[in-house]
């Protein structure tokens, strides 16, 4: 029997700002570091390095033009960034890796269609949750927060989406979505 099955997988992480994506998926790559087909993704992003996500940098002009040589799987802006994928996780998907990749909701359509199997892991909290976590954070004002909040951003829908609340027990999120990967 045959199968159009790819032996590997695409996970996109998405959420709203506040909900954990980046500490929850950090406790899973930690868990699942002894587990070799497991590979989470490095961005490129037109950002200088900070204390938030690990990336990789490139000027503006830069990465357009690695975006127009192929440089990237996936590759998107927002708030006035680009954000690529490099292509070789692409390649590690198609050759049997579960890649996962926090990703903008604006590019699962793409991840989609250039993915034959793939999840979408969105990482959720309550709005009193988002709205002290954002605060902590200290990035933006109450009124900003507010306006965040707010624009209520919508979660995604499909068959491929696993909603994981993390407004509780960071564990208990973190076993979600380590459940979830190990299933594929």
């Amino acid at each position: 029997m045959t199968t159009d099955r790819r032996p590997g997988a695409f996970v996109a992480v998405v959420g709203p700002s506040g909900a954990g994506k980046d500490t929850v998926m950090g406790r899973v790559r930690d868990r699942l570091t002894d587990e070799a087909r497991f590979v989470f993704v490095r961005r490129v992003v037109t950002r200088d390095p900070n204390g938030g996500e690990d990336h990789d940098c490139l000027d503006p002009a830069g990465f357009a033009a690695a975006a127009a040589g192929g440089a990237y799987v996936l590759s998107w802006q927002a708030h006035g960034l680009g954000y690529g994928i490099p292509a070789a996780y692409g390649r590690m998907a198609d050759d049997g890796a579960v890649v996962i990749a926090n990703l903008s909701r604006a590019v699962l359509p793409a991840a989609r269609a250039r993915f034959p199997r793939f999840r979408v892991l969105e990482i959720t909290a309550p709005p009193a949750v988002l709205a002290a976590r954002l605060k902590a954070r200290g990035r933006e004002s109450d009124a900003e927060i507010e306006a965040r909040l707010a624009r209520g951003d919508a979660g995604v829908t499909g068959p491929d989406v696993v909603s994981i609340d993390n407004g509780g027990a960071l564990e208990a999120a973190v076993d979600a979505a380590v459940g979830v990967l190990r299933g594929l």
